[in-house]
């Protein structure tokens, strides 16, 4: 069975990589790989090194990152990302290609597919993030898409209502959770090693993206999380930094300066699965407005501050508190989360055997069109 996968960014690669290794280990798949968007930068860090190092075949590399962060430069990214890839779907037969989220660029390679009729397989469809146009790319990338894969329950319901289809929409759980219980974590020394970030002192993770939706007020936005920054004198602050969306670059600009005046806070351009995964562990809390908040920060059960409306509509499990996008907001609500106390585990993303599920499942689809 002929696979291609889409993978545009280090955050998808790192959601796939469980999936890819028993791809790889299966002589049933031919495993392809189409690099694109941020992969391909050297601003955001050139992460095709990492699936290079991981040795998986790529089979196309596609320049398609926008060039600023303006909705032109998106724009014209999406439109680029379409060309090039309609050069791509005649050259080669995929049996199925993976689409993994809602971004802007796997929104544009997945639609250029669609004159193919090229079975997409979707994985975390059925999810609401209001606060971004993600939300929007995402639903259409499911109507795009032949088979789905949603990470809980409640989203796959979603995509049923969305489709008006139950027919090869699965509650597969979370990739990401077949990572956690696999990934052998770094200790706090070998995180300071590779890092030169000292783990041992109390340490809050902090990934903030712009609210696409909501235009120049993001400027605003991330004047009130630096300010947030500034006033914890407590605490270290390890930030991720923001995706390629508009107003990224600014961001970016804002969140290098703050570090570079404060000693207690570090800008890390990709910490990679392990490394992520190892902060997550060891961080006294989660802040900003990531995905991850949602997902590997309930398999540790740490406390997360959730920023604004960018992940508005997601399922919200105890340890999340959500709230607006200004300093006293922000600061009322790391008090409450510096009292949360684990509870009971809350496992509705599944037990760590989505890849073994998903990869059962396409080898019935190809049993029933070959």
């Amino acid at each position: 069975m002929k696979i291609g996968v889409l993978t545009s960014s280090r955050a998808d690669y790192g959601i796939y990589r469980p999936l890819l290794q028993r791809l790889s280990e299966d002589p049933f798949f031919d495993l392809n790989l189409l690099v694109f968007g941020t992969h391909l930068s050297e601003k955001q860090g050139y992460t095709v090194s990492e699936i290079e190092n991981d040795g998986y075949n790529i089979a196309f590399r596609l320049n398609t990152a926008p060039h600023h962060d303006s909705p032109e430069a998106i724009s014209r990214s999406m439109a680029k990302t379409t060309e090039e890839f309609s050069n791509v779907w005649p050259s080669v037969s995929f049996d199925v290609v993976m689409a993994l989220g809602d971004r802007y660029e796997m929104f544009a390679a997945v639609a250029s597919s669609v004159p193919f009729n090229i079975p997409v397989a979707h994985i975390h469809g059925g999810e609401t993030t209001l606060g971004a146009f993600d939300n929007a790319f995402r639903h259409s990338i499911t109507h795009f898409s032949t088979l789905h894969f949603a990470s809980c329950e409640q989203y796959r319901k979603r995509v049923v209502e969305l489709t008006g289809n139950e027919k090869f929409v699965y509650n597969a759980g979370a990739l990401c959770i077949d990572s956690l219980k696999t990934t052998d974590l770094l200790s706090t020394e070998e995180f300071f090693r590779k890092y030169s970030i000292d783990l041992r002192h109390p340490t809050i993770l902090l990934t903030f993206h712009p609210e696409t939706k909501e235009g120049a007020k993001n400027i605003q936005y991330i004047e009130e999380v630096i300010s947030v920054i500034q006033s914890l004198n407590n605490y270290q602050i390890v930030i991720t930094m923001p995706n390629s969306d508009t107003f990224g670059l600014h961001f970016r600009k804002r969140l290098t300066e703050t570090a570079a005046s404060l000693h207690r806070v570090h800008c890390v351009e990709s910490l990679g699965s392990q490394g992520y995964y190892t902060c997550l562990k060891h961080c006294r809390l989660m802040l900003g407005n990531s995905s991850s908040g949602f997902t590997e920060a309930l398999f540790f059960n740490k406390p997360v501050v959730n920023i604004g409306n960018r992940q508005s509509g997601r399922v919200v499990t105890p340890n999340i508190l959500m709230t607006g996008i200004s300093k006293d907001e922000i600061r009322e609500a790391i008090v409450k989360a510096e009292k949360y106390k684990s509870g009971t585990d809350i496992n509705i993303f599944g037990s760590g055997n989505t890849s073994a599920f998903i990869i059962d499942r396409l080898k019935e689809f190809y049993d029933r069109n070959i």
